[in-house]
């Protein structure tokens, strides 16, 4: 695909309020439309998120969680179902880390926010 209609057909998925197939041109072809700066020829709306995109890109605090993570949290969320405690403990151990990232706060289940907040591990919200 030329450069001209990648960028036509990005512009066109943003005026149609298409994001998905607007982001998945942009992420395949991020490079390409940074790095030439063809970024001057999409519309603001798409150079806004081809910009946020890039910065959810190098941005360490948003990177996405990975499978050992997300184990950990649906291990965390049926411990604190059973109110588990010990369970809880064991699993977080050594992993205390993975609390500090902000996106693993969406993951947990009501009864683990409870039962973290009152270990004093997660703030309370």
């Amino acid at each position: 695909m030329k450069i001209n209609e990648l960028i036509e057909r990005i512009n066109k998925c943003m005026d149609d309020l298409d994001l998905i197939t607007a982001r998945k041109y942009i992420e395949e072809n991020e490079q390409l439309l940074s790095e030439y700066d063809y970024k001057r020829l999409l519309k603001k709306n798409a150079r806004e998120l081809l910009d946020f995109l890039i910065d959810q890109k190098n941005n360490p605090e948003h990177q996405p969680l990975t499978r050992e993570e997300k184990s950990m949290i649906l291990a965390v969320n049926t411990y604190a179902t059973k109110f588990d405690i010990r369970g809880v403990k064991l699993t977080i151990s050594k992993r205390e880390h993975l609390l500090l990232k902000k996106q693993v706060i969406d993951y947990l289940n009501a009864d683990a926010k409870a039962l973290l907040e009152g270990m004093n591990l997660i703030e309370k919200r």
